[in-house]
C-alpha cells in the first residue's frame, strides 16, 4: 500500500490548519480567477449560442489542461522518496480546499455581532453577494450559517471526496469547476457563457453535497424531511447540506424570496452559530479520515 496519497492529504490538512490559505499572489485559485474573469467577459459579447458554446469549449479545455498537468505532476512525483513526493503533493493539493478560513471567517460574523449589528451586517458581507442592509440579527445567522454549511461541501467536503476517487487531478479539476462556477455560472451577465460550468459544477457537487448532508444529519430514519427541505431550493446541491444543517439545530435557513428551509423553526441565536461550527468541525474531521482511508485504499 503506497503511503503517499494519504501522507500528503494528511499534511495538506495540517498546512491549512497551521496557516490558512495563501496570498493572493501565490493562490493558485486566485490565478485561475485572473484568467476566468476576462475570458468570461469575452464570452459575454457574443449571442447566446456561441456564447454558451464558447463557454463550453473553454471550460472542457482548461479542466484537461490542468487535470493533464495534474496528473503529470502526480505521476512524476510518485517516483521520488514518498517523503518528499508527499510534501510536495500536499503542497500542490492544500489551496483545493480551505477549511480553516471558512471557518474562522463564520466565527468573525458572531464576534462581529457582538459589537454591533451594523459590525455583524459588514461581516457577514463578506461571504455573500447578497445585500445584507436591512438583515436583523438573526438573519445575519442564518446567512452565516447557510454559508458554512454550503460550502462546507464546496470546500472540504467535495475536494477530499474527488481526490480519494482520482487523486491530485481529481481535487484540481473539481476546484476549477467550483471557481468557475463561482465566475461564471449565474444568472444576469454570464448566463449563457456560464451555463455549461454551472451544470458542470452540479454534476461534480451532486454525490458530495448528499455525504456532506448526511455527515450533519446523520438520522437514515428521517432522511424523508431532508428530501424535502432540499427540494425547496433552486440548486440541486445546495439544499442539502443546507436542510441538513436546518434540521440538526432546529432553526430557520432562509434566503428571503427564494427559499425559506425548516420554515416554521425559530431564528438562530448566537448559541446556535457556535452549534453548527461544531457540527461541521466534527464533519470536516470525518470527511477528513474517510479521504485518508479511501485514499489509502484507492491508491494502493
Amino acid at each position: 500500500m503506497s503511503p503517499v496519497l494519504p501522507a500528503a492529504l494528511l499534511i495538506a490538512w495540517t498546512l491549512d490548519a497551521l496557516f490558512g490559505e495563501p496570498r493572493d499572489a501565490w493562490h493558485p485559485v486566485a490565478w485561475l480567477g485572473r484568467v476566468l474573469g476576462p475570458l468570461g467577459s469575452r464570452l459575454c459579447r457574443w449571442r447566446a449560442a456561441i456564447a454558451f458554446s464558447g463557454g463550453a469549449l473553454a471550460w472542457v479545455l482548461m479542466a484537461c489542461l490542468l487535470g493533464g498537468a495534474a496528473y503529470g505532476l502526480q505521476h512524476m512525483l510518485l517516483q521520488w522518496p514518498a517523503p518528499v513526493a508527499a510534501l510536495l503533493l500536499a503542497c500542490v493539493l492544500k489551496p483545493c480546499f480551505a477549511w480553516r478560513m471558512l471557518r474562522d471567517e463564520v466565527a468573525a460574523v458572531e464576534e462581529a455581532l457582538g459589537r454591533s449589528l451594523s459590525d455583524g451586517r459588514r461581516r457577514v458581507a463578506r461571504l455573500v453577494s447578497r445585500d445584507v442592509r436591512q438583515l436583523d440579527a438573526g438573519e445575519v445567522r442564518e446567512t452565516a450559517i447557510e454559508t458554512l454549511a454550503e460550502n462546507l461541501n464546496d470546500s472540504v467536503v467535495a475536494p477530499l471526496f474527488w481526490f480519494a476517487v482520482a487523486g491530485l487531478p481529481g481535487a484540481v479539476v473539481y476546484r476549477f469547476a467550483n471557481t468557475a462556477d463561482a465566475m461564471w455560472g449565474y444568472r444576469g451577465r454570464y448566463e449563457w457563457a456560464g451555463k455549461f460550468a454551472a451544470r458542470a459544477d452540479d454534476l461534480l457537487s451532486w454525490l458530495p453535497a448528499r455525504l456532506t448532508a448526511a455527515l450533519l444529519w446523520p438520522r437514515p430514519r428521517h432522511w424523508h424531511r431532508l428530501v424535502l427541505e432540499a427540494a425547496g431550493t433552486p440548486s440541486p446541491n445546495g439544499g442539502w447540506p443546507m436542510g441538513a444543517m436546518a434540521l440538526r439545530l432546529g432553526v430557520r435557513l432562509r434566503k428571503p424570496g427564494t427559499y425559506a428551509l425548516n420554515a416554521s423553526a425559530r431564528a438562530p441565536e448566537a448559541n446556535d452559530m457556535a452549534r453548527a461550527l461544531r457540527l461541521c468541525t466534527q464533519a470536516a474531521w470525518l470527511a477528513l479520515i474517510a479521504g485518508l482511508v479511501a485514499s489509502a485504499g484507492r491508491w494502493s
